[in-house]
């Protein structure tokens, strides 16, 4: 089993609320301490009609009512990982609410990585500090009595990051649901052999565990789904249940990856979400804009 601080209580049980959003596929979380009023925000979404460049916050104002609505305190804004298909709406949030913005501490890793795919200048800091904390592995933190751990599951990319609170674990990109299998390892940074054994760290919590998606895609036409269990996953996952071997998943994974062509949202969302989800410095004229690196990804 997952070897976990001591002060992790896998027996609390925090109110978790789901918000889907449609056009990019992605699950963001409202996890609510059942002893107080506190809560944290995981993965929310920036709304953008990339054809017009046009941003707006309708999903993460969905997010703001319900923190009002019940009477909440945000104490955390948790971002899974840097990513790809869609833009954190973080600090709107923070703006609004409080709280504070976490990531794993690979950031810096993704920072330098796609600083030069993007051909940032000197200005563009590569040291995480556009966040208010950088999570190792290892890490607990407080959303009021209950303390959350902060286990590292890179694989997808360097700074994935899985957040165990209570009996629920918050597992991002590193795995979908049972019959949608694993995510992606082939981007810069990415590697499938690394993501089996983040895979197989966060199946080795207690079968009742409850695993919550980043994302899912309904497939074969079934209705969406973002819930299920680590005992789920170990008996059903179609690329990582119980007996499928580490070589068996990277053959899988990398013939898999081999035929996907790049998310719609990765050249926005990337540039957005390494800088904590803020927008580009303003130039000269007051206008902000997005680079297209040709051939660049």
């Amino acid at each position: 089993m997952q070897s976990l601080p001591q002060e992790v209580d896998l027996t609390v049980k925090p109110q978790v609320t789901a918000f889907f959003d449609e056009p990019t596929n992605t699950v963001s979380y409202v996890v609510r301490d059942p002893g107080s009023t506190a809560c944290a925000i995981i993965d929310s979404v920036m709304d953008i009609d990339y054809a017009a460049g046009r941003i707006a916050y309708e999903s993460a104002d969905a997010l703001i009512a319900f923190v009002q609505e019940h009477g909440l305190t945000l104490e955390w804004l948790i971002e899974t990982h840097v990513h790809a298909d869609h833009l954190s709406a973080a600090p709107y949030i923070q703006g609004k609410l409080g709280g504070k913005i976490g990531i794993g501490e690979n950031i810096t890793v993704v920072q330098d990585t796609f600083g030069k795919v993007f051909n940032e200048g000197t200005e563009f800091q590569r040291d995480g500090s556009q966040f208010d904390r950088l999570f190792a592995d290892g890490d607990t933190y407080q959303i009021g009595g209950m303390t959350a751990f902060a286990m590292a599951t890179p694989g997808h990319t360097p700074a994935c990051m899985t957040h165990v609170v209570g009996d629920a674990a918050f597992v991002g990109d590193t795995l979908f649901m049972p019959d949608g299998g694993s995510a992606r390892a082939d981007f810069p940074g990415g590697d499938a052999r690394t993501l089996y054994r983040s895979v197989r760290r966060v199946l080795s919590l207690p079968d009742e565990a409850r695993l919550f998606m980043c994302h899912d895609y309904g497939p074969n036409g079934r209705e969406i789904r973002w819930e299920t269990t680590v005992g789920e996953q170990r008996a059903h996952n179609i690329h990582v249940k119980d007996g499928i071997t580490e070589d068996e998943f990277v053959a899988l994974r990398e013939a898999r990856d081999a035929t996907l062509a790049m998310p719609r949202l990765i050249i926005p969302s990337l540039q957005i979400n390494m800088r904590g989800g803020e927008l580009p410095e303003p130039d000269e004229s007051g206008k902000r804009f997005l680079k297209v690196p040709i051939n660049g990804l």
